[in-house]
Parts: C-alpha cells; structure tokens; sequence
C-alpha cells in the first residue's frame, strides 16, 4: 500500500512540473506580430558586393619651402620679435643643411667656431655648437668637420632625427683663381682722371723742388780772397 501511494504521490508531482513547464514556455512559442523584412530578395540572383579599392598614401618627405619663401618668413619672425622686443632669430634659421659649405674653422675664446657659406645667396656667416638651421642643429665643431643634427619630416606627421656631418672644404686651385678673378673683375677701376692727377701733382712737387733749389744765394769759396791776391 505504501508502495502505491508513493507511486501516485511522485505522478503527481511530475504532472504539476510539466503543467508548469507547459506554462513558462507557452509565451515564447507565441508568434510574433512584428515583420522583418529580408535583407536581399531571396529570388534574385547573389551578386558579391564590390569593394571599393583605396589608394594607398605615399609617404614622402615635406617638401621644403624655396629660399626666397624662407627669407621672407624669416624677415617676417625678426620684426615680430623687435616689436616684442624679444631676442630676434638669426639669419641662418632660413638656410637648410644642404646649402652649406664649412669654409673654415678657427679657435675662439668660446671655443671652435666655423665659418660657413650659404651657396645660393653667396653669404658667409660665423656659427657656433647650437646654432639652429631650418632642418637641424649644430652640434659639435671638430677640427676638419660639423656634426649636425638633422631633423627629417614625413607627410604622415612622423618626425626622423638622424646625425649628418659636414667636412672641411679642401682649397682648389681652380675654385680659388676664379674667385680672385670675379672679385677682380667686379672691384671697380682707378680711373683715368685720378691717375692724370697724380702724375700732375707729381710733377708740380719737382718743379717746386727746382725752383726752391735756384732760389738760394750761392757762397764764394772759402779762401777765395787769398786765392785773387796771389801772384
């Protein structure tokens, strides 16, 4: 008897837990009012989406300003700085490292100093460890080279430090005549005028020499009293 009363009392139980179970998932199986449409015509033809090709960026270097625009930019820092009356840039903040020449270098009180030639404006200028170029920095000054700090820029906004070196230009016998010869050539003329002067003035100064030399008396001879009374 126990045996069966248990039997019933465990169908029981189990009818209750699938009447529940029917309940709980009886809401999910109810069909939805909202429509959702699909996302291509399932009776058409599948034709794969195109992609787009995208150029690739060329990185290159920033090109760099012509000399006459960095001058310009240049003048334009200096006045800034004089009416702020702050500290104006020098003058080789405009020049690159590719336009100059080391055309010597020499001891100073501070220390090594070089002299360097700005090639497409013909100027020289004094440098010292420090001083600032448009694309990089002195660093040192050895004895036959500069060692400069170049700073490179990219189109994609990256930056490049790298060290450069400028050596000593060695003399050249062809360079430097035809250096003497245009500074000859464009040093002006004595003219014809100032050379007939000076050889007038050289002339007038002999005459007077000449005429100031006729000019004083003549002294008798000594002893020419006792010469005439003689036999």
């Amino acid at each position: 008897m126990r045996n069966i009363h248990r039997t019933s009392t465990l169908k029981g139980l189990l009818a209750a837990a699938f009447v529940v179970a029917a309940a709980v998932a009886a809401p999910a199986q109810t069909a939805s009012s909202t429509y959702r449409g699909a996302q291509r015509d399932p009776f058409a033809k599948f034709k794969p989406a195109l992609k787009r090709k995208v150029e690739k960026k060329v990185v290159a270097h920033v090109a760099v300003p012509p000399i006459q625009a960095r001058i310009d930019n240049y003048k334009a820092q200096k006045l800034a700085a004089m009416n702020l009356r702050q500290q104006a840039p020098k003058p080789t903040t405009a020049l690159t490292l590719s336009e100059l020449q080391v055309i010597g270098i020499f001891r100073t009180p501070r220390g090594y100093a070089a002299m360097v030639e700005a090639t497409p404006i013909n100027l020289s200028y004094v440098v010292y460890p420090g001083e600032q170029f448009f694309d990089g920095m002195l660093v040192a000054i050895e004895e036959t080279r500069l060692v400069f700090r170049k700073k490179t820029r990219w189109t994609d906004g990256r930056t490049e430090m790298a060290v450069e070196t400028k050596p000593l230009r060695q003399p050249n016998a062809v360079t430097d005549s035809l250096t003497a010869q245009r500074a000859g050539q464009s040093a002006p003329a004595a003219p014809a005028a100032e050379e007939k002067k000076s050889e007038v003035t050289a002339l007038v100064e002999a005459l007077k020499a000449l005429a100031a030399a006729g000019s004083q008396p003549q002294q008798p001879p000594q002893g020419g009293q006792e010469a005439q009374g003689r036999p």
